[in-house]
């Protein structure tokens, strides 16, 4: 039923501009360069312009005006300009179509202001505006870019959103300041208690965007200014659609050796997009440099920051690409899925680590030679944990019998060779779902070892799965792991909100995009407020009557004015008293790959103010068949269930 079980099988396709910036530069890591882009003002012989800009300086594009932004326009049958005669641009003839798809971003004319409060002012821009992105559409432009000024630009929104609904094949790259300008300095002394706070740059970008429907087509070009934003603000900036940065050559300093230089400040903050794969663009006069100084700059920036850890290094060229949550109760995992999973450089000589200090503590020193203990893998997949077990036995120096569990009849061949050529007696494989199978009393486990956990921790049924195996498990014996726990906290993803938007499915109810949830390694998004601590379940459970439905209640007070499109799922699992292994961004396993977080959706995105506070309800509801979650909110207002009845989501039991 389900056709991305997991993420490594597929890659999004990217656009031919968006290619450029993923070359690899290395086979031993995955540094890429930089793609970076030249604005020019005025281009009088573009084919030149190309050449010297991308062979002579390195560029991989560049943007230009899509009409002279001196050449009048008129519309009006009584002005003299609308008889104008001759070409309102240069002809498409001019490059290759191929050149134009790749190698050329327009600019729309500064000039046009479609919400000018003038009547004949608007109207005219209107015509004007219409007619630049038509032309943009027929030489095949890859993007275009449009720039806001302050919060007024909702008739832009509305023609650029209505443009691309009817089919429009470009990108619009929207620019915006990173932070507010800083008019103060220009004002007279004694009147800067008269002029009003600019506002903040991020309200101009989130308007435009709300009023043009988070297309996915609309993307942020964010302006490098003198001033830098605050911590809360990059972090944000982060979670939106980020595709270039624009750098003038005003901020570059000059260096001891003569060449162009950022300060500390903005190389810090251009390393903070740098993982986005954005591409950045340089814009304003040389400033008595070549301009090739400027992209091998930006060039070396990029190469100094860290190919990452192995989590980073395996994730790359999936972020924010969205999954359906494994269900290995009702399908049995392919080879490849366990060959990847094997892997992990952590999660196994964690577990290793946890089964020897167990062996320890159940066996004295004095005891070593004679006691045996039984150790049980329920779900052995292809035996990582059994190779785990008796390397940790060896180390130990206890003696141990392993069973291993595997309801799975392809992986069990895997168990059963292994069995024959390496382990021997030692290991026996038993061919049965961990919560059918009855062993004799005498083959009861001391230890009961287990790799169950989910991105959202019980999501894969560890605990169902767990309290029907515990039935052979020796009283006082021990459970690895023996507690885990989800957490949930609320993000911004204008990204995430529109993939999850365009994963409609009609033989599914409607709204089944946003009552699914994914698996997905986040990037770009903002985390509103610090994660909760949700639904904790401990091993062996020895309550009278197990119940493993679950209801929380939680209160998020939010860091800054944000939209809210969803929550995070993430878990912490203690093996064995203090080892632990976790996906919580704040106790995070260095280097474990194993696992992604999970996100769960709201249909409509709710609009926040800095300090609101977002109560969320969730629920974990249980029947003989089925595992479900539901979730809603009623603060700052009310929205409705998600996934009632699990109608849109459930999990087999």
């Amino acid at each position: 039923a389900y056709n991305c079980l997991i993420h490594f099988y597929k890659r999004k396709p990217k656009s031919s501009l968006e290619l450029k910036s993923v070359r690899s530069v290395s086979a031993m890591g995955s540094r890429r360069r930089v793609s970076c882009g030249q604005e020019l003002a005025h281009v009088p012989e573009l084919q030149n312009i190309i050449t010297s800009s991308s062979a002579e300086s390195g560029f991989d594009f560049i943007t230009i005006p899509i009409v002279n932004p001196r050449y009048e326009r008129e519309f009006h049958p009584d002005k003299l300009a609308s008889k104008r005669q001759g070409p309102v641009t240069r002809s498409d003839l001019l490059l290759a179509s191929s050149d134009w798809s790749s190698l050329v971003v327009g600019r729309i004319s500064p000039t046009i202001d479609v919400d000018s409060k003038v009547p004949h002012i608007r109207a005219n821009s209107e015509a004007r505006l219409a007619e630049e992105l038509r032309y943009a559409s027929h030489l095949g432009m890859p993007a275009v870019m449009v720039q806001l000024h302050g919060l007024n630009h909702t008739n832009l929104a509305r023609i650029v959103s209505n443009h691309i609904a009817k089919g429009a094949s470009f990108q619009v790259w929207v620019q915006v300041p990173v932070t507010p300008p800083d008019t103060a300095k220009y004002e007279e002394e004694g009147q800067e208690d008269e002029v009003e706070d600019s506002t903040d740059t991020w309200d101009w970008w989130n308007r435009f965007r709300l009023v043009s429907n988070s297309n996915s087509k609309i993307n942020l070009c964010l302006g490098i200014v003198e001033n830098v934003p605050t911590e809360n603000q990059i972090l944000r900036w982060v979670g939106e659609p980020i595709k270039t940065v624009s750098v003038p050559t005003s901020m570059f300093l000059t260096n001891k050796k003569g060449y162009p230089v950022l300060s500390r400040h903005h190389q810090g903050l251009i390393r903070r997009f740098i993982h986005l794969d954005i591409q950045v663009i340089v814009r304003g006069p040389p400033r008595s440099h070549h301009m090739k100084f400027y992209q091998q700059y930006l060039d070396h920036l990029y190469q100094q920051v860290p190919v990452g850890d192995p989590l980073q290094q395996f994730a790359r060229g999936y972020e924010d690409y969205l999954q359906c949550p494994l269900q290995p109760l009702m399908d049995n995992l392919e080879s490849q899925t366990y060959e990847v999973f094997e892997k992990d450089p952590v999660k196994y000589s964690e577990y290793q680590a946890a089964i020897q200090a167990a062996l320890t503590d159940l066996v004295p020193e004095e005891d070593r030679e004679e006691r045996v203990l039984v150790l049980m893998v329920v779900g052995a997949g292809r035996g990582p944990l059994v190779r785990a077990a008796l390397n940790a036995s060896e180390k130990s120096g206890r003696k141990i019998r392993v069973f291993a569990v595997e309801k799975n009849p392809n992986a069990v061949i895997t168990l059963q060779q292994q069995q024959i050529e390496l382990w021997g007696d030692q290991v026996t494989v038993i061919s049965s779902d961990m919560r059918e199978w009855d062993p004799p009393v005498e083959d009861y486990a001391d230890i009961l070892v287990s790799e169950l956990l989910g991105s959202f921790g019980d999501n894969e049924l560890s605990p169902e799965c767990l309290d029907g195996a515990q039935k052979f498990l020796k009283p006082g014996g021990i459970s690895i792991p023996y507690s885990y726990t989800s957490f949930i906290g609320p993000l911004q993803s204008s990204k995430l909100y529109n993939e999850v938007r365009s994963c409609k499915d009609e033989t599914k109810h409607p709204l089944a995009n946003f009552e699914t949830p994914y698996v997905v390694h986040f990037q770009n998004r903002f985390e509103l407020a610090p994660p909760q601590s949700l639904f904790t379940f401990t091993h062996p459970n020895r309550a009278n009557v197990i119940d493993n439905t679950r209801y929380e209640e939680l209160s998020f007070n939010i860091i800054a004015d944000s939209v809210l499109h969803g929550f995070g799922g993430y878990f912490e699992c203690l093996l064995y008293k203090k080892i632990m292994i976790s996906i919580l961004p704040a106790t995070h396993s260095p280097g474990m790959f194993s696992w992604f977080p999970i996100l769960f959706p709201l249909k409509e995105p709710v609009q926040l103010k800095k300090d609101d506070k977002v109560k969320l309800h969730f629920w974990r509801n249980v029947t003989k068949k089925h595992v479900w979650y539901e979730w809603a909110l009623s603060e700052p207002l009310a929205v409705p269930i998600h996934n009632p009845n699990g109608r849109s989501y459930e999990i087999g039991l």
